[in-house]
């Protein structure tokens, strides 16, 4: 079965890589502009001549479905083209900047999982007046927008306080976690209410389940229940909504870069969005959707394998 559900799910990605690009590529062969005047610069009218050869050098000048061709054929043989923006290779590129961002992802999956964890688990089992502070406060950090939520903490934590930088990445693992604690804050904090409101959800419906309550009619010491019957049982969902969080943190990516100055292959993404420099963006574009589909195929089978009530052939 699970043979069966990796094929299908290889071939979706397949697909997906394939209309993805095509769209990418497509909205930028048809965006306004010259993305050929990025190497002339100047404010006077560019040389026709010049301009026809530097078309000529980058294929620009090539038909639609030729361009997008000579593109995929590139990445087939591991050449992902060069970029006119920064005069150099995108492969090259991607990987100077791959360390940072990879950094903020693992950093931020960290803030999420355990926060959001351990708050729904104890609001679940707690009740009372600490479920209510926690549903309140999950509640309000969903409703914050990632770039908002970046505002926030530079004006608080870096301007008011100054106890962490607002700009940059930093350099080795100390200062690599000084800089980026803000943008991993900024990237988590609607996660981890999602996380939390999940994990609470699945454990109240496990504490009211039929096994548990024979488990405590034998006598069975609480904390034993509830680590082997109730976070046992709660953890396929819990461990699925996880998964998602951290696919969905590469989106988020390229929001809080921005925002906090990081050199990581989220900015890359805007920047060379905002100069057209399309072999740098339909890569990257592309790179995300292999990433977001890998990382949720892992989540189903993991997921299928803790809870056995989860089906593969559903989740394909």
């Amino acid at each position: 079965m699970i043979w069966r559900f990796l094929a299908r799910r290889t071939a979706m990605l397949l697909v997906t890589v394939l209309v993805a690009g095509l769209a990418v590529h497509g909205a930028l062969f048809i965006a306004p502009g010259d993305p050929a005047t990025l190497l002339i610069g100047g404010g006077k009218p560019p040389n026709p001549q010049l301009l026809a050869e530097i078309h000529r050098q980058y294929h620009l000048d090539e038909p639609f479905l030729q361009s997008y061709a000579r593109w995929l054929g590139g990445l087939l043989h591991g050449d992902a083209g060069e970029s006119l923006a920064y005069r150099d290779s995108v492969t090259h590129l991607l990987g100077q900047r791959a360390g940072n961002t990879l950094f903020l992802i693992a950093y931020a999956a960290v803030l999420i999982i355990v926060p959001g964890v351990a708050l729904g688990t104890l609001a679940a089992l707690r009740g009372g007046a600490g479920d209510t502070a926690v549903t309140i406060v999950t509640t309000a950090l969903m409703a914050v927008p990632t770039f908002v939520m970046s505002v926030l903490l530079i004006w608080w934590l870096s301007v008011q306080w100054a106890w962490f930088p607002a700009y940059g990445a930093g350099a080795g693992l100390t200062g690599r976690l000084e800089h980026l604690t803000l943008p991993a804050l900024a990237l988590a904090a609607a996660w981890i209410a999602y996380v939390a409101q999940v994990t609470r959800s699945a454990v109240r419906g496990e504490l009211a389940s039929e096994h548990v309550q024979t488990a405590r009619s034998r006598g069975i010491p609480e904390r034993v229940v509830v680590r082997k019957h109730v976070l046992r049982n709660a953890s396929g969902p819990i461990f699925s909504v996880s998964g998602v969080a951290v696919a969905g943190l590469i989106a988020g990516c390229a929001v809080v870069e921005q925002a906090f100055g990081v050199n990581g292959v989220g900015a890359l993404l805007v920047q060379s969005a905002a100069k057209q420099d399309m072999a740098v963006v339909q890569t990257l574009a592309l790179v995300t959707v292999v990433v977001f589909v890998a990382v949720n195929t892992l989540v189903d089978v993991v997921g299928a394998a803790l809870d056995h009530r989860v089906s593969l052939e559903g989740a394909a």
